[in-house]
């Protein structure tokens, strides 16, 4: 926070971007602003999100019921617009009607009978809702499958594809490049802006059947566990606040929680992953 105060940004002579580099600050924490509704719309997403997060089989009328059950009489319509607002897909194991993107854009799923051994094989990516005190705000995150360390995740206030896109060459820039790389048939994935982003690096782009509820659940699982041991505990009031504390528990679980089911912390098995694959790779190098 004290660092960010010192960013200028009327300065004639360094750019934003070059302050924000000098002072170790990511650029878009100066831009964090949270979405707002009415207090009792607020109230009725984060319920919404807590049940969503728990059954994401259950749809519109579901939630009807579940909210009629805590006191709030709403109908079907503002259910629906609020979900919509908050990007809830439902999972339904068969056809669904959920909003998708351009046909053009969609790609097949790549990862079934696949088998994942390795760092750097297959990523997972989604968005999904933050909720605040007093907003909310979305997450997009990115999970390496086989060791399932987050390699990439930000936050921002739109379900914009450019967000997820600037989150993806993040994690590039930091891990290198996946051989794949895998989302939902969401719009911002659907898209244009995406699939040329990805496939210009010579990544393969794989994406959900439709209404296939386990196909990307490395990523669903992650924002399960970070809501309800850490969101949904410690609401914070604003962006910048937001921001520290999905980067606390990033970190946590990256690097000390051990995960069941791979038996192992994140961070060590994606190390020793890749020291295996140079390792290889050198051996080889030396056979030819």
């Amino acid at each position: 926070m004290e660092r960010r105060q010192l960013i200028r940004e009327t300065s004639k002579t360094m750019s934003i971007r070059k302050q924000c580099d000098i002072l170790q600050i990511n650029r878009s924490s100066l831009y964090y602003r949270p979405l707002g509704e009415s207090p009792e719309n607020l109230k009725i997403m984060e319920l919404m999100d807590r049940h969503a997060t728990t059954f994401p089989a259950e749809g519109v009328l579901s939630m009807v019921n579940m909210l009629a059950g805590k006191g709030y009489k709403v109908n079907h319509k503002r259910v629906r617009r609020l979900l919509r607002k908050m990007g809830h897909r439902t999972l339904y194991p068969k056809k669904y009607l959920s909003q998708l993107g351009l046909a053009e854009y969609k790609r097949p799923y790549l990862l079934r009978n696949l088998t994942m051994n390795r760092a750097n094989q297959v990523w997972s990516i989604d968005i999904t809702y933050i909720p605040m005190k007093k907003g909310f705000m979305y997450c997009t995150g990115i999970i390496d499958v086989h060791s399932r360390k987050i390699v990439g995740w930000g936050i921002s206030n739109s379900l914009e594809a450019q967000h997820c896109v600037d989150v993806f060459e993040d994690a590039v820039s930091k891990y290198g490049r996946p051989e794949i790389i895998n989302s939902d048939q969401g719009t911002q994935f659907t898209s244009h802006k995406w699939t040329s982003a990805v496939e210009h690096k010579g990544i393969k782009v794989s994406m959900d059947g439709k209404g296939r509820a386990t196909d990307n659940r490395w990523i669903e699982r992650f924002w399960r566990t970070l809501k309800h041991n850490y969101i949904y505990l410690n609401p914070a009031n604003e962006g910048l606040e937001l921001y520290g504390n999905i980067k606390f528990y990033i970190s946590y679980y990256n690097a000390e929680k051990v995960h069941q089911t791979i038996n192992g912390i994140p961070d060590k098995i994606y190390e020793e992953s890749i020291k295996q694959q140079r390792m290889l790779t050198k051996n080889q190098a030396v056979l030819v």
